[in-house]
C-alpha cells in the first residue's frame, strides 16, 4: 500500500476526521541519464559551496532570504513555529458550488483517505453530502513548508483534494499575449461550418482512448537504435489556415468528418474496414503492434487502418 505525502486532520465545523494525503497520479515518462559525449560517463549535479567550489552536505544547508545588502537566515523549525499545527489541519471554511471554480485554477490532484476503519462512518456521510450538493469545500493547509489553498471534494465514492493556485498566480492572457484578437466579426455563414465540424467530431469523453504516443514514439526511437535500425521521421504539422482559405478548409473539413462518419455508421456489409472505424486508435495500436506492422509507432489513426487492412 502506498505511504501518504501528507497526515493530519481534515475539520469542517465542529466534525474532525484524521486522514492521509494521497498521491492520484503517476508519470510515465521515460527518463534520460546525461552523459558526457562520446562516453558512458554520467553527469551529476553536486550542491557546492560557490565561493570555495567544495561539496556541502544537505543537513548543513538552510534557507536565506535575499533581502538586497545580506541573507536573513530561517531555520525549518522556525517556519513551524509562526504557525504551530498549520501543517497538521486541513481546514474546510467554506463550500462552494464545483461549476464556480475555473479550470485554470486546478493544479495537482490527490486521494483523501481516512486514518483508521473507526473514522469511515464519518468519511462517508460528508462525502455522500458533497456528492449531492454538487459543492466542493475550500481549505488551506501547510505542506512541506509551504501553504496551499485546496478544495476537497467527492468523486467515485471517496474524499479528492485538488491544490489551487493563488488568484495572484494566474497571468493576465492580455497582458502576456499582444496577438490576440479580441471578440471578432465572423460571419453566420463560418460560424455555421464551423459549429458543423464540431458537431462532426463530438465523441464521448474516455480517457482511456488516449496514449502518449510521443512516449511511444521516443520508446521504438531506443529499440530502433539499440539494434542499429533506423526510424521513419513523422510528418511536419499542416500550413495555418489564413483568412483566404479558412471556408474551404472549414468544407474540407466537413467533407473528411462526414464521409468517417458515414463508414462508421454504415449497416449491412460488416467486414474488417469497417471493424477497425470501429476501434479506438489505442485498439488500432494495439493490433497493429501484434501484427508486427513496422512503423506503427509514428502511424496517424488512418494510417494504422490502412496498415492493418493490408496486412
Amino acid at each position: 500500500m502506498a505511504r501518504p505525502v501528507w497526515s493530519g486532520v481534515l475539520s469542517f465545523g465542529l466534525v474532525s476526521i484524521p486522514v492521509g494525503l494521497y498521491t492520484a497520479t503517476d508519470s510515465h515518462t521515460l527518463h534520460f541519464h546525461q552523459l558526457e559525449r562520446g562516453t558512458a560517463d554520467r553527469i551529476r549535479n553536486r550542491r557546492v559551496n560557490q565561493r570555495t567550489g567544495e561539496e556541502v552536505d544537505l543537513k548543513d544547508i538552510v534557507k536565506g532570504f535575499d533581502t538586497g545588502d545580506e541573507y536573513v537566515i530561517v531555520e525549518p523549525e522556525e517556519l513551524e513555529e509562526i504557525a504551530p499545527g498549520r501543517s497538521k489541519t486541513l481546514e474546510i471554511t467554506g463550500f462552494v458550488d464545483l461549476d464556480e471554480v475555473e479550470p485554470i485554477f486546478f493544479d495537482r490532484t490527490y486521494y483523501l483517505g481516512p486514518k483508521g476503519k473507526e473514522y469511515g462512518k464519518v468519511y462517508s456521510v460528508l462525502t455522500q453530502a458533497l456528492a449531492k450538493a454538487n459543492r466542493a469545500g475550500i481549505a488551506t493547509f501547510v505542506m512541506r513548508q509551504r501553504e496551499y489553498l485546496v478544495t476537497v471534494q467527492a468523486e467515485d465514492d471517496l474524499l479528492t483534494c485538488h491544490t489551487l493556485h493563488w488568484a495572484d498566480e494566474i497571468r493576465d492572457p492580455r497582458a502576456e499575449i499582444d496577438s490576440l484578437p479580441g471578440r471578432t466579426k465572423a460571419t453566420a455563414k463560418e460560424l455555421r461550418l464551423a459549429e458543423q465540424v464540431i458537431d462532426a467530431l463530438a465523441v464521448d469523453w474516455d480517457p482511456g482512448d488516449y496514449q502518449d504516443t510521443y512516449r511511444d514514439k521516443v520508446a521504438a526511437l531506443i529499440e530502433a537504435k539499440q539494434a542499429g535500425e533506423t526510424v521513419e521521421k513523422a510528418e511536419l504539422p499542416g500550413e495555418p489556415t489564413n483568412v483566404v482559405d479558412l471556408m474551404d478548409a472549414l468544407r474540407a473539413s466537413i467533407d473528411r468528418t462526414g464521409a468517417a462518419g458515414r463508414k462508421r455508421s454504415r449497416k449491412g456489409r460488416p467486414g474488417k474496414a469497417e471493424g477497425l472505424q470501429e476501434l479506438t486508435k489505442t485498439e488500432l495500436y494495439e493490433k497493429a503492434s501484434a501484427a508486427g506492422v513496422n512503423g506503427r509507432s509514428t502511424m496517424t489513426r488512418d494510417e494504422l487502418i490502412d496498415a492493418l487492412r493490408a496486412a
